[in-house]
Formats: C-alpha cells, structure tokens, sequence
C-alpha cells in the first residue's frame, strides 16, 4: 500500500508551529466589534479566550514555538505517516502518483488533536477550569476531550442534535474522555430555547452549537471557549501537517504539482497547505492548491466575501470571511463536519487572493469515491475525508486523459470507523446529492450585517 510511511522519526516533528500571516501580501481584514463594529484589541476576546491563543491570533511571526509539554504529548502519534496510494492509482488507471497524509492515526482518528491539545494546554497554564465548545460530526469534541483528560479540564460540549442522533458513538467517546455532551439546540441557553421556540424540531447547526458555548463561557468565571477551525490560531496548530508532509514527499524525491484537502471551516486544508501557500506566497512558485467542499455547503462556491458573525445568536465579534449568513441551517447530510456556514479568515483571505482554488462535490461523488480508495487501500474515511478524495480522483483521471504523471497531494484528515451507517445508508441508496441552490444562497445573505 505505501512506499513511505515512519520515515520521520520523534525528532522530525515540528518544534514550531507555522504563522502564514508572516507570508500574506495583504494582511487579513481586521475583526470587529459586534455592537460597535470598530477593529476589537484583545481585551474584547479575554472573556473567551486564554491570552496565549489570543496573542497567537495576532501573531505575525513566521515561527511559533510549540511548548515542550504539547510536543511531547504530540510523540504519542507524531509524526503521522504518508501513504503512496499504489493500488488506488492502479485501480483507476492513472499515471499520477498519489499520496496521502494519514491524519486518521491519531487516538481520536482525526486532525482535531493537534490543536485540541495545544488550546487545552494554553488554558490550563492561564488556570482556567473548565472549557466549552461545540462539535458538528464530533471530531472535535472528542479530540477536545481527550486533550482535556491528558490535562486535567472540565469540557462541555453542544453536539449538533443531527450528528447527535446519526453518531452515537462519537458521543460515547467523548463521555468515556470525561466530557458532558449535549444536543443542540438545547434548552440549556437563551440561544438555544430561542432556536426551540421558532422551530422545535430543529436539526441544529454549528453557528446554533456555537451560540450555546459562547454563552456558557461568557456567563460562568473560570470558563472559557474552544473553537475546533475558523480561527487563526486554530490554523496555525494544524501546521505540522504541511511542515512533516513537505520533509515526506522530500524523502520520497517528490515534489507535489496538486495539495487537496476537505474544508468546512479550513483547519485540516490549512494544516496541509499553508506551508506550501506561505511559500508560494514568498517565492511565486508552488502547487495548485484546492479547498473541497460538500456542494449542500457551499461557501466557497457560493457564499459571499462579507462580514458577518460566527453563530447564530449574534454573540461573536464580527469576521471578513466567505459566508452563506449565519442564519444558514444545512441539510442533514453526512459530513457533519463541513456544515458550517462561513470559512476561515485565512482560508477566505487566501481564496480572495488567489492563492488557492475552491470546489464543490456532492455527497453521491463523495460516497462513491471513498468506497473505491477504501476497497483499493484498506483505509475507511471518515464521510469529510471523503470530499478530498473525489477530487483527487478527479485530478487523477485528468492526468489519465492527458497521459501526463503529476504528483497529488490529500490530507486523509480522519478516518471513518464512527461512520459506518453513512455509508450503509449510501450503500442502501437513501443518500441525495443535493446542492444547495442559488435561490437559497440569496436567502441566507439578505441577512448579512451592515458594516
């Protein structure tokens, strides 16, 4: 199956974290405040937020050192392997070479940990007691509270009440880790019995989780709030990925023509890509770089370039980002991870300059090509994973078609073994491909702020 695997030992893996804002030929918009809407300083984010991961937001040094504690814990799965897909690019009759990063091998099977650990960590040193946050497919709760376990936290976590129901054991995991897990929307908040009153069968969203967590943080001393994507900080954590993948494909002597990487928020893409776009950004030369998302979620494709909020209760300082309007309730596809309504700053910043591309799948593509890699390389995908996998699939059948080998590039972000029943209910035909449409998009921006 791989021609490079634990070629990087303990010592390869990265001593500091890399800050692509060091590397931008125009800095990302300032955030601002909601009520105000003037630029915020750190003051504004202190009820949330440790002052390390704030003064890492800000940061526009290239280089971040990675605390000692955090690194150590890191050896317990890092560095992660780098697989070359052999058998998947015989089965498919491509001349491209594939390779993909296997993020999956984590203890919580996914690329959450990595920054789940070093938010826990900054929290723990500012003595807070306790952390709440949400999670969509439950990834990130469950990466969040097994980092709180290793470091002695408290965590609350509103899970979005679809994902609630679909992934039971993800929500077991997460219990064992020592967490309490709620279903949102919930009656625990203002937000959440605000979302009740209107719609009382409501399937929840991330902006809706995201309103539930803020505002047990913002109301209870010794909380604060952890967000598992969008985040600069959260970008940054995520950037041993790209840091070990560029030392793999070195060791492999290849040099990679196309990086591809799921995104609902952007932290697994990021982690990937924004050493090789940081780069791009100093040298003018690098690989495509592309952003795959679920075209029920389209807010790359889609969306707008706008201001707009982080959750939908209006709590959260207000982001320059690709938005489908915080308002937006996805359907209950499977990829519970990519239904978030806005993208990352940085992810959006990079889009706006052109640094990458962006894409839209739909979830019968996604489905069909994950099975065809599982069958082909062993490997289950987790359902978000599986967004990167059809579009590699696809640049690989281009390099088919023209007869030219390039070298791609994915980052296998987690791997699928708490997904089984989304690819039952695939293998059973109850899945759509649905997109969502331009008349819907409209919708959800009339509601955009005025800034």
């Amino acid at each position: 199956m791989a021609d490079v695997k634990h070629t990087l030992s303990e010592s390869d893996i990265p001593r500091s974290w890399y800050n692509i804002q060091a590397d931008l030929p125009e800095p990302l918009p300032p955030v601002l405040h909601p009520q105000t809407k003037q630029p915020i300083g750190p003051a504004d984010l202190e009820p949330l937020f440790p002052r390390a991961l704030i003064e890492q937001e800000v940061a526009t040094e290239r280089d971040i050192p990675i605390p000692n504690e955090v690194r150590e814990i890191y050896r317990q799965w890092r560095p992660t392997p780098l697989y070359r897909a052999r058998r998947w690019e015989k089965e498919i009759g491509t001349p491209a070479q594939i390779y993909y990063k296997y993020e999956g091998a984590s203890p919580v099977g996914s690329h959450k940990a990595n920054t789940a650990v070093a938010q826990a960590f900054a929290n723990r040193e500012a003595g807070v007691k306790r952390i709440t946050t949400e999670t969509g497919a439950g990834q990130w709760g469950s990466a969040l509270a097994m980092a709180c376990s290793f470091l002695g936290l408290n965590l609350a976590v509103y899970m979005v009440r679809i994902s609630f129901n679909q992934k039971p054991y993800r929500r077991g995991l997460m219990e064992t880790y020592g967490a309490s897990v709620t279903p949102s929307p919930s009656s625990e908040t203002e937000a959440g019995r605000a979302v009740l009153a209107e719609h009382p069968d409501s399937t929840g969203s991330l902006g809706i989780a995201i309103s539930e967590a803020v505002e047990l943080a913002a109301r209870n001393g010794g909380t604060k709030y952890a967000l598992g994507s969008v985040l600069n900080h959260v970008m940054l954590h995520q950037t041993v990925i790209g840091q070990e993948t560029a030392k793999q494909l070195e060791l492999a002597d290849a040099e990679p023509d196309v990086l591809i990487g799921c995104v609902g928020g952007g932290s697994n893409f990021a982690g990937l890509s924004f050493p090789f776009l940081g780069r791009k950004f100093r040298d003018g030369s690098g690989p495509r770089i592309v952003a795959v998302e679920p075209s029920a979620c389209p807010t790359l494709t889609k969306g707008k370039y706008a201001y707009d909020f982080g959750d939908s209760a209006h709590l959260t300082p207000l982001i320059q980002m690709y938005t489908l309007g915080s308002g937006f309730v996805p359907s209950g596809f499977h990829a519970g991870g990519l239904r978030y309504h806005g993208m990352g700053p940085l992810v959006s910043h990079a889009l706006d300059l052109g640094g990458i591309e962006a894409l839209a799948v739909d979830q019968i593509e996604t489905f069909s090509s994950g099975v065809e890699f599982a069958q082909a390389e062993g490997i289950l995908p987790a359902p978000e994973t599986n967004h990167a996998i059809a579009a590699a699939r696809r640049e690989a059948m281009r390099c088919k078609d023209e007869g030219k080998g390039r070298t791609i590039v994915f980052n296998l972000s987690g791997h699928g073994h708490f997904d089984v029943q989304a690819y039952m209910d695939y293998h059973a035909g109850k899945l759509s491909a649905y997109e969502y449409s331009e008349a819907e998009v409209a919708d959800a921006l009339q509601h955009l702020p005025e800034v």
